[in-house]
């Protein structure tokens, strides 16, 4: 049998938070017998000693807790995926079947299940998994994309918790997958914020030299940026105020994957990347039926008070992105003579 799995009380406290966030988050869709029914299942498993620690020593309970409230928070998927994260692990370690599932919780549960199922068969089935064929072979062997964004979250919080793992070899695996496999199916579900968080991983993880010297630097520029940025923004607040609209504007800087991989396809030194800010302008047209007239004016406007670049304009109103997203990319060059991107 082994030893049997137990709960540090740091754990016990931590799921008893997760449960009642779970709840908060899901609001109307959250039904008690749900959250019973999981409950029991999870305590046949510990009963059963079912349930086992992955490699990094990690409580797969807590991580497929953590999983789900990273669904619910960022993605905004609801009660169906919620517990197919929560009963994956039941079904894996074969407590619970997927017919079972079916019965007790509907269709479209033991679908996501299914699916999931697949993907890891696959998984264990396949010896190359860097490269595109897999990608689409995992999008294929998926059916739901459901499954694809719960591997995805999945990934996500496995990186957030391996950072002072001993096992260097799994941790180096788990890196090189969130890179090559999942930061790219993230940007394609134009999932930015995760795909932009496991790419800053990875690097972490893979090149932690490389990472921790391009946040020094930025830290270090941190003071002169703010200003620099707030001198820029100034003049376009302006001109958008007199033009009536009703706009947000935000700055972002390059995220360190970023930084580095221009650094390494350019073969610069940090000091040498020069455009590492962003600023985007989030407007509520005042017609929605001339809402695309409107960020032209807008772009035009930005030209009569920077110079944009000549072969950096990016056009995704007319030609919007597979994943729906419309926009105005250009680089603009500043007052003190360095680009920056404004995307609106």
């Amino acid at each position: 049998m082994g030893e049997m799995f137990k709960f540090t009380e740091e754990e016990k406290a931590e799921l008893l938070e997760m449960s009642e966030q779970l709840r908060q988050q899901m609001g109307d869709e959250y039904r008690e017998e749900d959250a019973e029914k999981v409950r029991d299942q999870i305590e046949s498993d510990l009963q059963e000693n079912k349930i086992k620690r992955d490699v990094f020593g990690l409580n797969p309970i807590l991580m497929s807790f953590q999983t789900a409230l990273l669904e619910l928070e960022e993605i905004g998927m609801k009660r169906d995926c919620v517990l197919s994260i929560l009963l994956y692990n039941s079904v894996a370690n074969e407590s619970l079947t997927i017919e079972e599932v079916e019965t007790e919780y509907g269709t479209s549960i033991a679908h996501i299940i299914r699916g999931l199922v697949r993907i890891h068969e696959l998984y264990r089935k396949s010896p190359v998994i860097e490269s595109e064929n897999f990608r689409n072979l995992l999008l294929s062997f998926a059916e739901d994309m459901r499954v694809v964004l719960i591997m995805i979250s999945e990934r996500v919080v496995l990186m957030r918790h391996i950072r002072d793992t001993e096992n260097n070899e799994a941790q180096q695996k788990v890196a090189e997958e969130a890179s090559y496999l999942y930061a790219p199916l993230a940007h394609k579900l134009g999932l930015y914020k995760l795909k932009s968080e496991l790419e800053d991983l990875s690097l972490k993880y893979l090149e932690h030299d490389a990472y921790y010297m391009i946040k020094e630097k930025l830290n270090e520029t941190k003071r002169s940026r703010d200003a620099y940025i707030e001198k820029f923004i100034k003049p376009i607040a302006e001109k958008l105020d007199a033009m009536g609209c009703n706009y947000s504007i935000k700055a972002r800087i390059k995220s360190p994957y970023s930084i580095w991989m221009k650094m390494q396809n350019k073969h610069i030194p940090f000091e040498e990347v020069f455009d590492l800010l962003a600023i985007r302008i989030v407007f509520t047209p005042k017609d929605r039926q001339k809402e695309v007239e409107e960020c032209y004016q807008i772009y035009a406007a930005l030209t009569q008070i920077y110079k944009p670049h000549p072969t950096r304009f990016r056009d995704w109103l007319s030609n919007p992105k597979a994943n729906g997203y419309q926009a105005l990319h250009n680089t603009f060059m500043s007052r003190q003579g360095k680009w920056i991107e404004v995307q609106i």
